[in-house]
């Protein structure tokens, strides 16, 4: 009788470990490079998470680039097309930077402009940890940039895209040679 209970529990456990496990947003993206897949950090970002999310389901990712790769620091896509012209985005968003999620290696994290409440859909994935790009107060030089997720599976992918050529184009600097293209994103079943 105690074994029966005790495969119980432990089954009960290991769902729970199981649920929790990915409870997490998860989306997938499929590049000219090979896929990745991010985890989005759904309770921490969750005005990012939301935003970022629209933006898959919409299809708005599909067809766009990493349109800034420099080496050691971070690759940047979710802006451009394939000819470097700028897609049209939804309103920014609140910054969430003072969420304690920090820039390290492969987390994602919104760009914006100078202004620390501007990020609308383009995104970068942080090739080192970037300690200078978190969030130390509310004013101008400390916002930081906003961590909404990791990297989960495809490193291997983000390493690849970190190494192509990159010169000037249409006045932009670090800009692939050849273009990285994001196929597809989509949200994956929980």
């Amino acid at each position: 009788m105690f074994k029966k209970y005790l495969i119980a529990a432990a089954s009960l456990v290991a769902l729970t470990f199981s649920s929790a496990t990915f409870a997490s947003t998860q989306i997938k993206m499929t590049t000219s490079a090979g896929d990745i897949v991010i985890e989005l950090e759904d309770e921490k970002a969750p005005v990012t998470v939301e935003n970022f999310i629209s933006y898959v389901e919409s299809g708005f990712y599909d067809g766009t680039i990493f349109h800034r790769i420099i080496p050691g620091f971070v690759i940047q896509g979710g802006g451009f097309s394939a000819e470097m012209q700028r897609k049209s985005t939804q309103s920014p968003i609140q910054n969430e930077a003072d969420n304690e999620l920090k820039n390290t290696h492969y987390s994602l994290s919104m760009a914006r402009t100078s202004d620390p409440n501007s990020a609308t859909s383009q995104f970068f994935i942080n090739l080192v940890d970037n300690a200078s790009l978190d969030h130390t107060g509310k004013d101008q030089r400390g916002w930081g940039y906003a961590v909404f997720g990791r990297v989960v599976s495809g490193q291997e992918v983000v390493d690849q895209i970190a190494t192509v050529d990159t010169g000037s184009k249409m006045g932009m600097r670090d800009v692939p040679l050849e273009p990285v293209l994001i196929e597809s994103a989509s949200v994956l079943p929980k």
